[in-house]
């Protein structure tokens, strides 16, 4: 039986700061960003104009984003689960799925600053769910279509996150970090179905700097993997404890 002190203590909270950030970046990537609009709409069975209506008069859309934020948790606790399941089989080689994880990391980071380009990134495979616009179910199917697919700017991301939970000692750890990178990516898309109208101007600001956006992206993955094949994320737990003793009492 697992407490909440095997699941959230100091040593898991860096990565979980990395997951929440790794989330966000997700939603604000080039692959994501620009489609929110339009996967609200259809999912709510409205047009995009619809989008800037009276709150009460989107509640559909709201429900649907709900219910679609649901669908892709689902895939990626189910990979959380699997991916810290497969760490935890070969635990004896821990020291190796570090290196290794981080050798890949960083990789993935200087794809993203544009230090090199990896054409196997570059492709993308989205699954599709179908012609279910306007339901709560249809929306929890995109979901799962839509974390179930590759593009370019999110297969990484979501790859540094299942390559963290693979080196979590139990499987309740591993799906916390990909519960948390769902929350980092699915509450913007609430957020957005909730305030669209007060959001629009963010949005496109964001856009215009996409560049910087997936630079920052790259430079995230690139120490995290630095700091993984280094060992410093123990340094860092350390470090969190002595600055705030309070967060001895988690673990």
């Amino acid at each position: 039986m697992f407490s909440a002190e095997m699941i959230l203590d100091a040593t898991l909270l860096p990565a979980m700061m990395i997951a929440l950030t790794a989330g966000l970046l997700s939603f604000l990537s080039p692959c994501v960003l620009p489609i929110v609009p339009p996967y609200l709409a259809y999912m709510g069975g409205v047009s995009v104009s619809d989008l800037s209506a009276p709150a009460r008069e989107r509640r559909r859309v709201l429900t649907a984003a709900l219910f679609f934020v649901l669908g892709l948790s689902t895939v990626f606790l189910l990979l959380g689960v699997a991916f810290s399941a497969l760490g935890r089989m070969f635990l004896q080689f821990q020291g190796w799925f570090n290196v290794i994880a981080g050798m890949t990391i960083m990789i993935f980071g200087a794809h993203f600053t544009g230090v090199i380009r990896i054409p196997f990134l570059d492709r993308e495979a989205r699954m599709t769910g179908g012609d279910r616009g306007g339901s709560a179910f249809g929306a929890y199917v995109l979901g799962l279509a839509f974390a179930f697919g590759w593009t370019p700017c999110l297969g990484p991301i979501l790859g540094t996150i299942l390559g963290l939970a693979a080196t979590e000692a139990e499987v309740t750890r591993g799906a916390a970090l990909l519960a948390v990178y769902a929350a980092g990516l699915g509450i913007p898309f609430l957020l957005v179905a909730a305030f669209f109208p007060k959001l629009t101007g963010a949005m496109a600001w964001m856009k215009r700097h996409m560049g910087r956006i997936e630079r920052t992206s790259g430079l995230l993955l690139w120490t995290v993997g630095l700091m993984m094949l280094t060992g410093q994320f123990s340094d860092f737990s350390f470090w969190l404890l002595e600055t705030f003793p309070a967060l001895a009492a988690l673990g």
